[in-house]
């Protein structure tokens, strides 16, 4: 009996222990696939290459903190060999394009027991002057030369997209859908055209594209329209992203960066994954692709350029859509649009790297670190110059290191 008990007592023992082992696998099962997950979800790691071109800083500056708080994509812009940039709380900045030297600086006075203007929305240059939109609604417009207040105008929603000028108007985009041309001149409204928005919508605006007599509008329901230029009225409008889906989330097909036009077609894409050629003076579709997204496209002799959602950078044949390649070696990397710098394509991400892919293939050719902060905006390229902004006001001018 003894015996019995003994060899009882030992099956116990290793049956505690089996039930012990398979408890201390599942756990470990679990714990793997909560780890596959986080890292399935995790910016991909930068990849190691051998670079073939380096970039050299020329200069840098700061112009202002606020953009990373409220998810807004300032940019600069570039005319007559002077830079335009601003920030939230930074003001509007004049600097030269080579030397990064201030020219002028324009800051919002403080009104008693009101804060400052915060600015927004823009800067946008044409015509000479420089103009700025305030989460507010506010719109001012500043001499180009000097820095000099001109007038300011009002609109019924914030302002974060750039003005456009152009045909002696200023065309400024509100949040809330709406489109204001003011008389350039004297700040004046000549026109405004409403569009109704969805229920959900993406954080951000495209900027009015000026076409020959036609203002293109982004829009949040997944549209672009032609308007006319003189009094505002429909010209046509296109579906860029389908709205589909059950619920609101999957319904947004926002077209949040503005069109570009290459002869008399319209490059467009949106947040719906999807890409269009269209006839611009006829709104008639040339070719569409599933591959697309909320940023910024650019285009060269041959191809569309274009981030995607999922971190993919894209070449797609400007005449056809057809892929000439793709680099999915950065997603989840949250990817800026994209910018065409010499032969290479450009994009920033979320850690504040840039990256610059070849145009013939997409392999990585060179990379540097602008900042630790986010970049949002895509960068910009001007007589042969790269800028680039982050969040946090850092603006940086890089050129080729010959």
């Amino acid at each position: 009996m003894r015996q019995v008990h003994m060899y009882k007592r030992i099956a116990m023992l290793a049956l505690v222990g089996v039930s012990l082992t398979g408890c201390a696998s599942m756990k470990d099962w679990f714990t793997s696939d909560k780890a596959k997950a986080k890292k399935a979800s995790e910016p991909a790691e930068l990849v190691k290459f051998d670079a073939s071109i380096e970039l050299r800083r020329l200069w840098s500056a700061s112009v202002g903190k606020g953009e990373g708080r409220i998810g807004i994509a300032q940019a600069p812009v570039v005319a007559d060999g002077v830079v335009y940039a601003a920030a939230l709380e930074g003001g509007v900045h004049a600097l030269d394009l080579n030397t990064g030297k201030s020219l002028w600086h324009w800051r919002p006075e403080k009104v008693k027991d009101k804060p400052a203007l915060r600015l927004s929305g823009g800067p946008g240059v044409g015509g000479g002057l420089v103009v700025i939109g305030s989460l507010d609604g506010d719109v001012i417009a500043l001499d180009a030369a000097g820095g000099n207040e001109q007038w300011r105008a009002k609109v019924r929603s914030e302002v974060i997209a750039a003005p456009t000028i152009a045909n002696g108007l200023v065309l400024v985009r509100g949040n809330d859908g709406r489109v204001t041309a003011f008389e350039a001149s004297n700040g004046s409204q000549r026109w405004f055209n409403t569009q109704e928005l969805p229920a959900l919508t993406v954080r951000g605006n495209a900027p009015v594209l000026a076409g020959p007599g036609v203002a293109f509008v982004g829009n949040d329901d997944g549209t672009l329209s032609a308007l006319a230029m003189n009094d505002g009225s429909p010209v046509w409008e296109q579906m860029v992203g389908p709205v589909e889906g059950r619920s609101d989330l999957e319904r947004m097909a926002d077209v949040d960066a503005a069109p570009v036009i290459d002869g008399s077609t319209v490059y467009v894409s949106s947040y719906k994954d999807q890409t269009l050629a269209i006839d611009g003076p006829s709104g008639r579709p040339l070719w569409a692709r599933d591959h697309g997204g909320a940023g910024q496209l650019a285009v060269t002799s041959g191809a569309v350029l274009l981030a995607d959602g999922k971190g993919v950078v894209w070449a797609l044949d400007k005449y056809s859509g057809a892929a000439l390649w793709s680099q999915p070696a950065l997603a989840r990397r949250e990817l800026t649009g994209t910018a065409v710098f010499a032969d290479y394509a450009v994009v920033g991400d979320l850690e504040g790297y840039v990256h610059l892919l070849r145009l013939s293939d997409g392999e990585f050719a060179g990379r540097i670190k602008h900042s630790g902060e986010r970049l949002l905006a895509a960068p910009r390229v001007a007589n042969g110059v790269l800028l680039v902004q982050d969040v946090d006001g850092k603006l940086a001018a890089y050129g080729l290191r010959q």
